[in-house]
């Protein structure tokens, strides 16, 4: 019998998901290896066959594919454990990545932060000036050749690199992404010297205007290059040698996968893939129970995560930013904040409850794992409000230690506050609340949505404890944990169910509309590269999808706006249907009246993206129907359960989900018993179990 496999790596945790494509769906959920992440892919295999009934060989042998997400790209970015890399610039251009085009203070940061004049500071360069060097070449604005490219100048630059021992070199030279002839030179000039150099070129990663960004881009691309291929090349090997017939795909910050040969050459396209499992995963499960608007969180052991679902389809950005520097890659838009189940608690010398952004992480973990960690976090916490029961996760496989995490909310939260360790843990599970309540706020209302119109998926280790609390104030019509058999393991059901992904791209920065006729070639190459890519891909797939965009701005403004264009002939009624579309978009973030027409309109960029699905049917089984709405045979004990500081402990039921059925209902407060998770269903809330065995939370 065929499989279909998802692999989420986690900070903490590695999830992993196996389909058979008739219905069968099992997960598991095993601590990550950071020092060696292949290894804890390789356990969550072995774990996910132990659940199948089969051994590792025989599982691997049936597999059509294995879909991964990691956070390698994103974490080396982060944390500055990235390949030493040169670049190669047009002369005069080198100093664009350190002039930041005038940007470098306020990046990515929040509004408070730019505010902070006297605070604000350039981030760290992303390499020494002494590898950054310059070549004589010049293309102008429409892709002519004015100045030769200097060979010799080249060559006598590519050694004096490899002399320095760099690991990788980023070529970015002055409107390559109008003519690539002298980026494609220099690749193979840089190969004649060291040929199994990594060399990645402006022209292929972000062939976009605008340098600063379109360097930079291509820079963090050749840093964390080396190191995915490093890290796939011998995971796949290792696969491969277990008896993996199908391909190995790497997840995209885009939503959709590349093969693992091919992920180390657009390496930056993975910078967000762990981060688009959970809404590719909300987008399918929104698909089976008929929800067009959803908004995703995902409350893992690091991080809280949130996205938005619009009529069915991931809401998305066409980059990102990553300490201070602009990424150029389409990425769904993911909302996140430091403040997961292993974030830390910590009282700062104001006398002010914090609650993350650093996380305990799988080693040594929260202080309750017993694992060394002896700072307080937000799981420590609700096993001293009962929420989560000494006997642990996993079935039983992780029991909690009560006493440690009381020991370290004593020590490090409540005795500086002045509170008992009760009153300190029902502090940080509010903090929790909070701190994730208003990210959705934010991410919904400063995208131009009402919550209203929404229904909120709530998943990953942490998420369903929480969910109740940090939806309740947002006005959605209910709230949806996703258990059954993928439970927290909810990202990696994603990634397996998500459809190989390219997208190709082109700048011609002019006034719109244009003729439609130019809008037609455009899209005629960018579709032609299109099929190019899918072919490198070497993955037999079925149905091909086209998603055609164009980036839009008003005269004089710095950013631009993605508006999907519908994929029908170019007519010359074409640009003002793009134009009207630009406006309603406009109008919808900024407020009405917002638009101004008679500013003059530009495009910037053009782009396509293909979906190509893999024939593997991913979806969630039905479950067993009740005979009516009592759930009490699916009663486990009653305990002192602490949910809302006004009430205190309260004796609370705490139901085994392993025993509900479709159909049951559960009146608040109550606990949900999973064997990766737990799930609140505080007073004022009623649960109800759906046809796939989902618990269904609304608010009375």
């Amino acid at each position: 019998m065929p499989y279909a496999l998802g692999i989420d790596v986690g900070g903490t945790f590695t999830d992993a998901v196996a389909s058979d494509g008739a219905g069968r769906i099992v997960s598991a959920k095993t601590p990550t290896t950071p020092s060696h992440r292949e290894v804890g892919v390789l356990n969550a295999i072995e774990e996910l066959a132990g659940e199948l009934g089969i051994g590792v060989e025989e599982l691997l042998a049936q597999t059509d594919y294995i879909a991964h997400g990691t956070t390698a790209s994103i974490n080396a970015l982060v944390q500055g454990t990235v390949a030493d890399v040169g670049l190669i610039a047009t002369r005069g251009h080198r100093d664009s990545i350190y002039i930041m085009n005038a940007e470098g203070r306020t990046l990515g940061r929040s509004a408070h932060e730019i505010q902070d004049t006297l605070r604000r500071r350039k981030p760290a360069a992303l390499i020494p000036k002494y590898r950054a060097l310059e070549v004589t070449e010049r293309i102008d604005y429409a892709g002519r050749v004015l100045v030769p490219l200097d060979e010799d100048e080249v060559r006598e630059v590519a050694r004096s690199l490899v002399d320095q021992g760099v690991e990788a070199i980023a070529v970015c030279l002055l409107w390559s992404f109008k003519n690539d002839a002298h980026e494609r030179r220099v690749r193979e000039l840089i190969h004649e010297i060291a040929p199994q150099l990594y060399v990645t070129l402006s022209s292929e990663v972000s062939p976009r205007i605008r340098e600063f960004a379109r360097t930079s881009t291509t820079i963090m691309n050749a840093q964390v290059g080396p190191r995915l291929r490093s890290y796939l090349t011998p995971l796949q090997r290792r696969l491969e040698d277990g008896g993996l017939k199908g391909p190995l795909l790497v997840m995209q910050s885009e939503g959709g996968t590349i093969t693992a040969e091919r992920a180390p050459e657009q390496a930056i396209t993975t910078v967000g893939s762990v981060l688009s499992g959970g809404v590719i995963g909300g987008m399918r499960l929104a698909e089976q129970l008929g929800h067009r608007n959803v908004i995703t969180t995902d409350v893992g052991g690091t991080t809280f995560l949130a996205g938005l679902i619009v009529d069915g389809e991931p809401v998305m950005a066409p980059g990102s930013i990553v300490n201070q520097f602009p990424i150029n890659a389409a990425t769904i838009r993911v909302h996140t904040i430091g403040s997961g189940g292993g974030a830390l608690a910590s009282v700062d010398t104001g006398g002010n409850l914090r609650l993350g952004p650093q996380s305990a992480e799988a080693v040594p973990g929260p202080a309750c794992y017993g694992n060394g960690g002896t700072r307080p976090t937000n799981t420590d916490a609700n096993l001293v409000l009962g929420i989560l029961s000494e006997r642990g996760l996993l079935g039983g496989r992780k029991p909690l230690r009560m006493d440690l995490a009381r020991q370290a909310i004593g020590e490090h939260v409540a005795a500086p506050l002045g509170l008992t360790v009760e009153e300190a843990a029902i502090a940080i599970h509010e903090v929790q609340n909070a701190q994730a309540g208003d990210l959705l706020r934010r991410a919904v209302v400063q995208a131009g949505y009402d919550p209203r119109d929404f229904v909120a998926y709530a998943f990953g280790g942490a998420g369903p404890a929480h969910c109740a609390g940090y939806c309740r104030d947002l006005g959605v019509s209910e709230v949806v944990v996703p258990l059954g058999p993928v439970a927290s393991a909810f990202s990696a059901y994603g990634l397996a169910a998500s459809d190989v992904a390219v997208s190709t791209e082109l700048s011609d920065p002019s006034a719109f509309p244009i003729d439609h006729r130019a809008l037609e070639s455009h899209y005629t190459r960018l579709e032609a590269d299109l099929q190019r890519a899918l072919d490198r891909q070497k993955v037999k797939f079925h149905d091909v999808t086209l998603h055609r965009e164009i980036d839009l701005r008003y005269s004089m403004q710095v950013n631009e706006l993605a508006v999907a264009i519908p994929d029908t002939r170019f007519t010359e009624r074409t640009g003002e249907e793009i134009l009207e579309r630009f406006e309603e978009q406009y109008e919808r973030i900024n407020g009405s009246g917002a638009g101004y027409r008679e500013a003059g309109v530009q495009a910037i960029t053009y782009r396509v993206r293909a979906k190509a699905t893999l024939g593997f049917p991913v979806v969630l089984p039905e479950i067993e129907q009740a005979d009516g709405t009592d759930a009490s045979e699916a009663l486990l004990e009653e305990r002192p359960v602490c949910l809302d500081s006004q009430t205190g402990f309260v004796s609370t039921p705490v139901y085994d989900y392993a025993r509900l059925r479709a159909g049951h209902e559960l009146v608040g407060p109550a606990v949900v018993e999973v064997p990766t998770t737990v799930v609140v269903v505080p007073a004022g809330v009623t649960g109800r179990v759906d046809r796939l065995g989902n618990l269904v939370l609304s608010y009375q």
